[in-house]
């Protein structure tokens, strides 16, 4: 039975496979193996060696060695039993057959080199050896990679470690990887398809099938996305597949194969686009790519099918980068792409598109013949992206834009696509989806970071739009110099009029006949010719610097227009920066980062906008991310010096940037760069040195030093003291010298900033966060020379508007500073009443021992330089304006002495929470019995003074006065003794601030009433009953002040009012709400935001003004109409109020005749987006629809009909009320 010899047809052998491969008769397998076909525990590796070696050492003697059957059966039958070998089995069989294969391949080649007249018999033997081997391969290799996807199917199971068989059969599987074997495999296959195989098969379906035991396999290899990513096994099946392609008639079944691994095999859209790439290059074969692309651009697919687009997405994309000279050949077929409903598809076509591009501008450079058809072509390209700016899907129109930035690359990109793609990139700014909004954004900065300007050498790349203006009228000036004088230029004749030929005629002659200058050249003498040769040299030259400098004005019209596009560009970005996506925040932040390198106009708007998101919250990442970034932009802007800069240059030059950064700065800015300053001195971002160079900026006294400079120099480091107080601490005599000194004296606005950096000395109490180990902070006796100069800031003789400013923080700085800032500030108020109220021969404050004590205090230093209101002559002062300084300063007394109170009663909580464990009961002192503000200096510190850490004895003697007892003492001060106390100075000033409000005639000063009145509201929010005796004056001044600072102040003095004694306002809310009329608009935009602040806290009640509120929406300042729009968004967070509102809203917006129609329906869409529940509208519908039939006019009527078309009411009756229209009835005569 051994000697045996198989009889093999190939067919049959795939049709029995095709169907089942267990189906396969092995009838001469050894009895012992097949007997454990049923027992598989029993199929040992001992056992399948002892039948498998001998095959293995008779097939290395000899490949025909395989045609004995017994032999054939046993591999055959120990492939059909791969599933239940070992992987060691299956890989000596694998080697087997492809070290077979591999030697009958080579015994063929020879003996077909040899003789090519080969005997028909051994051809037939020849193709029987290499039709069992290659089906021996086709399955084996099928069960390799049947084994392999089972194995990568089951790890995460195995690895959950569920049963000892399962982790040992895990174990075994995973030490085998047939990679290396594959390869050998497939490099065998390759070698096996370069033979001469049509002298072997001789039909053509005998060769395709064949070829198939092949190609088969490898498409199988190809479907494992492992074995894809190995490069090695990759390119070999490449390999095999070419030369089938190729040689052998398989380029039909490839292309039905490559169609179907597209549509089913998402991981093979690459790997297929680089088959066709070496198929065509390598193999010279590109008719392959070219009907796949055909069959592609006719493909159809299901509306449900997200799969096979992509892949062919991904493919169409990969070959366009490839191979992109034969895409562009089925351009025609694939253009119909860009129509298709899938937008994936689309968005491929683009890719290709931005491909081709790239390619035709290599040819352009490469072949100068064919340049006008390459350009032509680009063009045509360029204008399907431009189209696509418009495509419906957002994921579109934002790939159009990733492949301008790969195209903006390219040198030779031209001129006028740039500019179409900078309008086009500007305008889809404004779209509603992000993604596309950031990708313009990235667009934008790409133009100007690849633009094309920077030929001309004069700007150095930079883009400002006044230095290129001022370039092109010295280009045009130069153009115009050597234009010929305007009597030698032709002349267009006059309205049209006609002129008689015969008389031209005769002129001609007449003109002709002496034409004594027109000579012949022959006729000309030496010096006539030489002369005529350089005049038709100097024409020539004229002409060329003519040519030239039109060419230069052309650019520099280019460069114009594309630096417009940017700047209005800029102003949309700015709006960007308040954009709820952060990545499209940060996204603008370097666009402006950039922009500020070329010098664009709107750059430095840009980057101020920039500070406000240092305020973004950061208890997520990405609020985190706006705030990391926003100091990234910041310290490349201004903190990174340039690299050749020694230590000290970049010092000075970092010191500059900062004190730039103050320069024309709104207080809101201001407020913000103080935030980012701190935030920085907190990282350790800005270095000693460069502290030091703000102090020399400060300090210095010469006069090449600005005001602007030495006011930025303080602001910074008043900024920076708010994370490092010793900043200050460290340079206070500076401080005292410069900005409380003669220099502060002149300057006011630099005393001013020099009060708020020496506040920030100590952090007040209340801003400690609660739960953290408080902060001993440092209080100054009142003698110090701080708090003295302070005093003296507060009670300089000066006529200027900026001393109120002085005087604000000065007292402000003294209650935070000092330990018993009531003491200091009564002597002050004691000593500036007595000036304002003594005779006129004493024209300045004399406090008795005032200045000596002052000096006596100041160091060392100061002595050369004591204060000037000492040393200096009497300044004469008007009564009024002294009188409105002195009452200035009551107000702000009077609200410092209250948080006073207030932090008084925080340490006093503080304490007593901490202490109620161990501290032993004591005697209660009795709080009522001091008083903050007296007229003479007590004798007893006052228990409301804050407690210094040395003197904290008062606030330890109340361990036991409860907290309630504490609070009611501290609100009976505030009531009753500040503003009414026998000993109160303050209570002096009430019924005389009051008297001037109300005799605004006779005290008929603009700054005087100005300053009355800020004072009357101050000394309102102290006492109730000050407060309700004086709402009456108050309010008449803020109808009747013709001063829109008065008015402003008076806003925000009662919506502090409605914080503080809410029961009084709230029925007076009304006064508050006209002020949205307002004829100024800073009114206005107090009113809203005061009113924004007190209906989102819940300080007063919504009775229907909310109408007045919405109209601002339609207001002609932007912030207001912006901060209108915020309040509407933040007020639909609170439970339905927007809806319940609604109907109130309307009716005020609706009874308005001033408002115009349009900018109704405007503001009741934009409110009428808030109702979501369709309960709520059905409600608001049925309210509203009981308005049609009532009626008055045809505007109301519309109105409602509007309103109602808006709500997703779904009510028939209404829609039919509403068909109906409006009905006029007339009345009978």
């Amino acid at each position: 039975m051994d000697d045996a010899r198989v009889e093999f047809d190939i067919n049959d052998s795939l049709k029995h496979y095709s169907i089942d491969p267990a189906s396969i008769a092995t009838p001469e397998a050894p009895a012992e193996l097949v007997d454990c076909e049923n027992d598989p525990e029993s199929l040992t590796p001992a056992l399948i060696n002892s039948y498998l070696n001998p095959i293995v050492d008779a097939v290395a003697e000899s490949p025909e060695a395989i045609l004995r059957s017994s032999y054939f059966d046993t591999v055959q039958f120990l492939l059909k039993t791969c599933s239940q070998i070992s992987p060691a089995t299956l890989s000596k069989l694998l080697d087997l057959i492809v070290s077979a294969l591999s030697a009958q391949t080579n015994i063929v080649h020879s003996d077909l080199e040899v003789d090519d007249q080969y005997e028909q018999e051994t051809i037939q033997h020849h193709k029987q050896l290499l039709e069992i081997y290659g089906f021996l391969l086709r399955w084996t290799i099928l069960a390799v990679e049947t084994r392999a996807l089972e194995k990568s199917a089951e790890a995460p199971v195995r690895g959950r470690g569920k049963g000892a068989k399962a982790r040992s059969g895990a174990g075994k599987d995973a030490s085998w990887d047939a990679s290396s074997q594959l390869q050998t495999a497939l490099d065998v296959m390759s070698n096996t398809l370069k033979l001469k195989l049509a002298r072997i098969f001789v039909t053509t379906s005998e060769r395709d099938t064949f070829i198939d035991l092949f190609t088969r396999p490898v498409y199988h290899i190809l479907e494992n996305e492992a074995r894809v990513k190995v490069d090695g096994i990759r390119k070999h099946c490449f390999r095999v597949l070419c030369i089938a392609i190729k040689h052998h008639g398989h380029a039909f079944g490839a292309q039905t194969a490559i169609n179907q691994n597209l549509s089913y095999f998402e991981h093979l859209s690459e790997p297929m686009a680089e088959l066709l790439q070496i198929l065509a290059e390598q193999y010279d074969y590109p008719q392959l790519t070219e009907d796949v692309l055909r069959d592609l651009s006719k493909k159809e697919f299901n509306s449900n099918d997200v799969k096979g687009p992509k892949s062919v997405s991904t493919f169409l994309t990969k070959i366009s980068e490839r191979i992109p000279h034969l895409v562009i050949n089925q351009m025609s077929l694939l253009g119909e792409l860009l129509e298709s409903e899938s937008y994936t598809l689309r968005c491929a076509m683009i890719d290709v598109c931005g491909s081709l591009i790239e390619m035709l501008n290599k040819e352009v450079d490469a072949n100068s013949e064919r340049r006008e058809h390459y350009e032509a072509q680009i063009k045509l390209f360029f204008g399907v992206l431009q189209e696509r700016f418009l495509d419906l899907s957002p994921y579109c129109r934002s790939r159009v834009m990733q492949v301008y930035l790969r195209l903006c690359d390219m040198p030779q990109m031209h001129m006028k696509q740039r500019q179409k793609a900078a309008e086009l990139a500007a305008q889809s700014l404004e779209d509603k989806a992000t993604n596309v909004r950031r990708n313009a954004i990235k667009l934008l900065g790409k133009l100007v970071s690849t633009h094309p300007f920077r030929i001309i050498p004069s700007y150095g790349s930079l883009l400002s739009f006044k230095d290129w203006t001022t370039g092109l009228e010295d280009i045009e000036a130069q153009i115009n110099a050597l234009k010929p004088p305007e009597e030698l230029q032709e002349k267009a004749t006059v309205n049209g009029a006609t002129v008689d030929e015969t008389l031209l005629q005769d002129a001609t002659q007449v003109e002709n006949e002496p034409s004594s200058e027109l000579k012949h050249p022959n006729e000309m003498t030496e010096e006539e010719k030489a002369a005529a040769i350089k005049k038709a040299q100097e024409q020539a030259v004229t002409n060329n610097m003519l040519e030239t400098l039109q060419a230069v004005r052309k650019f520099h019209l280019k460069a114009l227009s594309f630096i417009e596009v940017v700047d209005e560009a800029a102003e949309v970005i700015m709006q960007l920066l308040s954009s709820k996506n952060k990545s499209e925040v940060m996204e603008a932040m370097d666009f402006f980062t950039l922009i500020n390198a070329y010098k664009f106009e709107n750059a430095l708007p840009g980057i101020r906008r920039m500070l406000r998101l240092i305020w973004t919250k950061g208890n997520s990442d990405e609020g985190k991310g706006v705030q990391t970034h926003l100091i990234e932009c910041y310290k490349n802007l201004f903190f990174d010096a340039p690299p050749d800069f020694d230590a000290n240059r970049s010092a000075n030059y970092i010191a500059r940037n900062m004190i730039s950064l103050t320069f024309g700065t709104t207080p809101a800015e201001l407020t913000c760069l103080e935030q980012l300053l701190s935030t920085m001195m907190k990282q350790g971002e800005v270095k000693d040195l460069v502290i030091q160079k703000l102090w020399q900026t400060y300090g210095y006294r010469g006069t090449d030093k600005s005001k602007t400079q030495r006011r930025g120099a303080i602001i910074v480091l008043g900024m920076l003291a708010l994370a490092e107080p010793k900043i200050v601490v460290e340079e206070m005599e500076t401080c005292l010298r410069i900005g409380l000194g003669e220099l502060g004296r002149r300057d006011l606005g630099l005393a001013r900033y020099t009060c708020i950096a020496l506040r920030r000395i100590s952090p007040p109490p209340g801003k400690q966060s609660a739960g953290t180990t408080p902060v001993q902070v440092v209080k100054l006796p009142n003698h110090h020379a701080v708090l003295a100069r302070l005093a003296a800031m507060v009670e300089m003789v000066s006529d200027n508007k900026e001393w109120f400013g002085v005087a604000e923080q000065a007292i402000s700085a003294i209650y935070v500073l000092s330990k018993h800032p009531d003491v200091l500030c009564s002597d002050i108020l004691r000593r500036k009443a007595k000036y304002v109220f003594a005779p006129q021969a004493q024209l300045r404050p004399t406090p008795d021992g005032a200045e000596g004590d002052e000096d006596s205090q100041l160091p060392t230093p100061m002595e050369e330089e004591p204060p000037t209101d000492v040393q200096r002559p009497a300044r004469k002062q008007g009564p009024a304006l002294a009188l409105s300084q002195l009452l200035f300063i009551v107000g702000h007394i009077a609200i410092k002495q209250i948080v006073h109170l207030e932090l008084c009663e925080l340490e006093f909580k503080r304490r007593k929470a901490e202490k109620e464990k161990n501290a032993m009961p004591r005697a209660s002192v009795t709080p009522e019995s001091a008083s903050p503000v007296k007229k003479g200096r007590k004798k007893t510190v006052n228990k409301e003074q804050t407690p210094a850490p040395e003197e904290a004895d008062e606030l330890d003697l109340m361990a036991g006065t409860t907290e309630d007892d504490f609070t009611e003492a501290i609100a009976h001060i505030r009531e009753r003794e500040l503003l009414y106390g026998p000993q109160s100075l303050l209570a002096n000033f009430g019924p005389l601030v009051s008297d001037i409000c109300s005799n605004n005639t006779s005290y008929n000063h603009p700054t005087l009433q100005s300053q009355a009145a800020l004072c009357l509201a101050k000394l309102m929010c102290v006492s109730s009953e000050y407060c309700e005796k004086n709402l009456g004056l108050l309010l008449t001044i803020l109808e009747r002040s013709k001063d829109a600072v008065v008015r402003s102040n008076l806003v925000v003095a009662l919506g502090d009012m409605a914080v503080c004694f809410n029961h009084l306002i709230d029925e007076n809310t009304d006064f508050l709400y006209r002020r949205l009329n307002d004829g100024d608009a800073s009114v206005k935009r107090t009113c809203l935001m005061t009113l924004t602040f007190l209906i989102l806290a819940g300080q007063v009640k919504v009775k229907g003004q909310l109408g007045e509120m919405a109209k601002c929406l339609e207001e002609s300042d932007r912030k207001i109409a912006d901060m209108a729009r915020m309040f509407f968004t933040e007020l639909a967070t609170k439970d339905n109020a927007v809806y319940n509102q609604f109907v109130d809203m309307f009716s005020v917006l609706s009874a308005d005749t001033g408002l115009d129609e349009d900018a109704f329906k405007r503001i009741i869409k934009f409110l009428a987006s808030f109702i979501e529940k369709d309960k709520h509208a059905k409600q608001l519908s049925s309210k509203l629809a009981a308005r049609l039939p009532r009626a008055e006019n045809e505007r109301q009527w519309n109105d409602v009909a509007f309103t109602l078309g808006l709500l997703r009411h779904g009510d028939e009756e209404i829609q039919k009320m509403v068909a109906e229209g409006f009905k006029v009835i007339q009345a009978a005569a």
